[in-house]
């Protein structure tokens, strides 16, 4: 299914993204170019979304090319098609995005990393609305909107010969620049707030609440992966929290060992001191039905299966939600399958 304008909203109220959230708006139902810069992970594919949405082509395709993600030959093939017998393996004709694209909108993603003598085949498709498939003879018409993001100043690029002139100022038609977070004040918690909601919806817990502590520790950091950094620590706090207050321990940051919330002095009865029942802390595993606590193996197990089925089954994106790498990942699900546990 394709975006709808209700589909797609920003989080924010800071006026640094409500002003570039009402531009969005307002170069949304032309054709013209935009050219989405920013850091990694403020969020420039959803702003992409977002005058797709607004664009009045939402009802047709939003398709989008990582040009990082490609070398130069298969991401020409990739972007304008191929004919078959092209070249080895072209078994038969391929459509590329432009052609899939048409009627709708094409994102461009990190298109600093397009190789040179691929920009000016992008160059000719801008100005022209046409594209020639790798081995091919015929020209093709297309009709495609053309957002592109870069986390990169291409200004700089361009003056260092990385970057083609005549294309940065045909995708620089509107310039859109997003702001990181740790500029944008109390949208943190606002961000902070929305993604504890929907991923508390995901794993069927209840309203989850912040500590004061927590929420001075989220406003003090300085964010250098951005929102997406905020979403992916607080799905890590939602699946150790449990059933919450979510506290600082929950965001597991950096060098910071995990283990399970219990009493400081399991042996002091309760209220002994004081006359006062003692606050529950609370784990991201329930006690067993006799009350046993669980360990920190069984806790750090339960976690990596939790993320394997979050992120169904990559690998990748599982190591980048518990904060480790890949590699003690695979070390860890070898662990597991030794005592017997069915991981694939």
């Amino acid at each position: 299914p394709q975006a709808r304008p209700q589909d797609v909203s920003i989080i924010g109220r800071h006026p640094s993204v409500a002003m570039v959230l009402a531009l969005a708006r307002q170069v949304a139902p032309s054709k013209a170019t935009v050219l989405i810069s920013g850091e990694s992970g403020t969020g420039k594919e959803m702003f992409a979304r977002f005058i797709h949405a607004h664009s009045g082509r939402e009802n047709g395709p939003f398709v989008a090319v990582n040009c990082a993600a490609l070398p130069e030959n298969l991401l020409e093939s990739e972007l304008f098609g191929h004919e078959k017998g092209s070249f080895t393996g072209a078994i038969s004709r391929k459509l590329g995005k432009f052609e899939l694209a048409s009627g709708g909108t094409l994102l461009l993603d990190e298109i600093s990393e397009m190789a040179l003598a691929l920009q000016a085949k992008l160059l000719r498709a801008l100005q022209e609305g046409e594209i020639d498939r790798v081995g091919g003879v015929e020209t093709v018409k297309v009709d495609v909107r053309v957002l592109a993001t870069t986390n990169r100043n291409l200004e700089q690029s361009v003056e260092k010969g990385e970057f083609r002139q005549d294309l940065f100022y045909r995708l620089n038609v509107i310039p859109l620049r997003l702001p990181p977070l740790a500029q944008r004040g109390e949208d943190v918690l606002l961000l902070a707030d929305f993604f504890i909601r929907r991923h508390a919806k995901e794993y069927g817990l209840g309203v989850l609440q912040f500590s004061d502590e927590a929420r001075d520790w989220l406003m003090a950091h300085d964010w250098p992966g951005n929102v997406r950094e905020l979403q992916n620590l607080m799905e890590r706090a939602v699946l150790l929290a449990g059933a919450g207050p979510i506290r600082l321990v929950h965001f597991l940051m950096d060098g910071q060992e995990w283990s399970p919330d219990v009493p400081e002095d399991p042996d002091a009865e309760p209220g002994a001191d004081s006359g006062e029942q003692p606050l529950p802390r609370m784990s991201a595993m329930a006690p067993d039905s006799d009350g046993r606590i669980p360990t920190i193996q069984e806790m750090e197990m339960h976690l990596i299966i939790k993320s394997l089925d979050k992120t169904a089954g990559n690998r990748t994106k599982a190591s980048e939600l518990l904060g480790i790498s890949v590699r003690t990942l695979r070390n860890k699900l070898g662990e597991y399958r030794k005592i017997g546990l069915d991981i694939p």
